[in-house]
């Protein structure tokens, strides 16, 4: 194959990713036939066909692709100065950060989430979501050695509780905004300051809170 074609063929398979990934975000995997995304991506449906074996396959290529491109806020939290407070925070605001600029990857990645298509969990776990969570649960074992987390926590467990943090603002921002009091709508760092707070500090008060009640 010349060079030429190459570079026609990464450019074919680049455009069936992209209508792929729009295609499933705005109306999930059954929704969404091959001959659709062909005309999307203004290629023959056997050129989709060239590159990708079945839908099933495009889908989940669509997915890892939508996942790889938020690992850059765990290497951020890898990489990042401080202790390890200062390191889960910086993830916390990066990654909240990268759903919030990244609308459509994010409710293509949730809306499998919700929708549960039986069959499919355990695939995409195992093909998409595993190294980004084992990632993140390394991490968090990091922060623990550094005696920042109890000895007794389990970081599997504080993993899901920051990924289901952030998944909850990103999924309830705008109803946020109409309810009375809720300040840190519009301002997901805040949130997460706020967060970080709670989980150092607990919230359970003192002596010292309960004084002139």
């Amino acid at each position: 194959m010349s060079p030429r074609n190459e570079e026609s063929s990464g450019d074919a398979v680049n455009r069936i990713l992209e209508a792929a990934t729009e295609l499933f975000a705005q109306h999930g995997f059954d929704h969404v036939s091959m001959n659709t995304v062909a005309e999307a991506a203004r290629v023959s449906k056997a050129n989709v066909f060239h590159h990708f074996k079945s839908k099933d396959e495009l889908y989940v290529r669509a997915m890892r692709q939508a996942c790889e491109a938020s690992r850059s806020s765990l290497e951020v939290m890898a990489n990042g100065e401080g202790d390890a407070w200062q390191r889960i925070r910086l993830f916390i605001d990066e990654h909240l950060a990268h759903m919030l600029d990244n609308t459509r990857d994010s409710r293509l990645i949730l809306r499998e989430v919700v929708e549960n298509r039986p069959g499919a969990g355990q695939r995409l776990a195992q093909e998409v979501f595993r190294d980004n969570f084992n990632r993140l649960v390394e991490l968090i074992g990091q922060c623990q050695r550094e005696g920042a987390l109890r000895a007794d926590l389990d970081p599997v467990f504080f993993s899901t509780l920051l990924l289901g943090a952030n998944v909850f603002f990103f999924q309830s921002q705008e109803v946020l905004r109409h309810l009375d009091g809720v300040e840190f709508a519009d301002e997901p760092g805040r949130y997460g300051a706020m967060f970080v707070d709670v989980l150092m500090r607990g919230a359970m008060g003192g002596p010292a809170d309960n004084e002139g009640m």
